[in-house]
């Protein structure tokens, strides 16, 4: 009966704290004992418990008791067997790949691979046709001129799709290959459970022989110093080797606050390339793929034309919402036995359409304008008074005076603490050039698409 309650246990644990999590900390957890109001386990390290009764154990006691069992407190114990060095480690997320270089039992520490992320499923365009080109070089073996490849952008935007692709590509290509995906709190944590077990020989071992280091979020790590210390002699190792490495993070590299310079250096010597936010052809393109397979998916529902260019058009945050709010939307169509119309699409997707409402800035009309113009940003709020500049800050003024909320003291703040009444002339300018001047109209028509897309 024992076992049976653990088993259900688990089996809520891994929904509720994720599949990774629960590889890593729950699944190689052995439960000996429910007796005296104390659960007891035995688990592979002294660290391997300290960690799991800090961040879980309050969960486990949570889902016992739901159980019927009356426990109060949860020990971990590490068996007698396993004490002995290099008896065992504790399980990681299911590694990249088991090499055939090495013994079946010395398994790479890395995370698991998403099936779903491959490149036949990533949409390119325009925003991340560079990192995919370059994800598919490195991908595709042979000698390959940059080293590292340093992807980065905000949430959503890929990074974490090409890395799983390249992974992917290399192990169907080169499977003799060593691949291994990880992210950097996963390093961290490999590290620091080296140095408590006295192995740090073995993490070195292990990190420095791989054939392709991937490393995600590489950003986590500032700030670590000795962290950074092992992963810039483990960078250096591989680049010597002329082993590939792949990183990604949020930013560039000198915008890694508290990364030390050396690390950017080395990282700032490869190819270093911006997954940029996704724009509206982009975002229709990744609807259309992802639409196609539920359609398949949920035989017989279909879907209203212009649905998908709705949410291509307003939903701008990130791809993760953008899939999400697809997913919500074939689901609840499927529940309620309905066609999907846009009517359908703005009630139940209302709180993400609220969310994601796009909030233009003053900032971004004045850089939008600028680059069509071809002026510097500096002019644009500057005091120089030459028509070439003077008229784009009129533009400027005006959409900021039409697709902003600010008033007209707050806009001209933003032109360089210009007063209200030299807005209000720029504003009354361009309205009066726009009954004449036809090519006024097409930039203004443009710049309004390119801002609010």
């Amino acid at each position: 009966m024992t076992n049976e309650a653990w088993c259900r246990v688990r089996e809520t644990l891994a929904v509720r704290i994720g599949k990774n999590n629960y590889t890593s900390w729950i699944e190689p957890l052995h439960l000996t004992a429910l007796d005296e109001g104390i659960a007891r386990f035995d688990v592979p390290t002294t660290f391997f418990g300290d960690w799991v009764s800090r961040n879980f154990s309050d969960h486990i006691l949570a889902l016992l008791n739901a159980e019927g069992h009356q426990v109060g407190r949860a020990e971990f114990t590490v068996p007698a067997q396993a004490s002995a060095p290099m008896a065992q480690k504790p399980a990681a997320a299911k590694p990249a790949r088991v090499s055939a270089k090495r013994r079946t039992d010395d398994e790479l520490p890395g995370a698991s691979l998403d099936s779903r992320f491959t490149f036949d499923s990533f949409v390119v365009g325009k925003p991340n046709e560079l990192a995919h080109a370059a994800a598919r070089r490195v991908a595709e073996g042979g000698p390959v001129s940059f080293n590292p490849l340093f992807l980065y952008g905000g949430v959503g935007l890929g990074k974490t799709h090409l890395m799983h692709a390249i992974a992917h590509e290399i192990q169907l290509r080169q499977p003799h290959l060593r691949v291994l995906y990880l992210s950097a709190e996963q390093f961290m944590y490999r590290f620091v459970q080296a140095l408590r077990e006295r192995q740090i020989m073995d993490f070195k071992e292990i990190f420095r022989s791989v054939d392709v280091l991937m490393v995600d979020d590489v950003q986590f790590i500032a700030g670590k110093d000795s962290t950074q210390e092992e992963f810039f002699h483990t960078f250096n190792a591989l680049v010597d080797q002329n082993k590939q490495i792949v990183i990604s993070a949020d930013r560039a590299p000198g915008e890694i606050k508290d990364l030390e310079d050396r690390i950017k250096s080395r990282m700032q010597c490869g190819l270093v390339v911006d997954l940029h936010p996704t724009d509206y052809e982009l975002r229709l393109g990744i609807l259309q793929q992802k639409a196609e397979l539920y359609i398949a998916q949920y035989k017989g529902l279909q879907i209203s034309s212009g649905v998908l260019e709705f949410l291509a058009h307003r939903i701008t945050t990130n791809v993760r919402v953008l899939e999400g709010a697809l997913t919500r939307l074939f689901a609840f169509a499927s529940l309620v036995g309905r066609e999907i119309t846009l009517d359908l699409a703005q009630d139940c997707l209302a709180d993400i359409l609220r969310a994601s409402d796009r909030k233009l800035t003053i900032e971004e009309i004045q850089r939008k304008v600028a680059e069509h113009y071809n002026i510097r940003l500096s002019d644009m709020i500057g005091p120089k008074r030459l028509r070439n500049i003077a008229r784009p800050r009129q533009v400027a003024m005006y959409l900021a005076k039409q697709l902003t909320p600010r008033s007209l003291p707050e806009i001209g703040r933003r032109f360089g603490g210009r007063d209200h009444t030299t807005i209000i002339h720029g504003v009354r300018k361009i309205e009066e050039l726009m009954t004449s001047d036809s090519q006024l109209n097409d930039d203004l028509q443009l710049l309004r698409r390119l801002l609010q897309s």
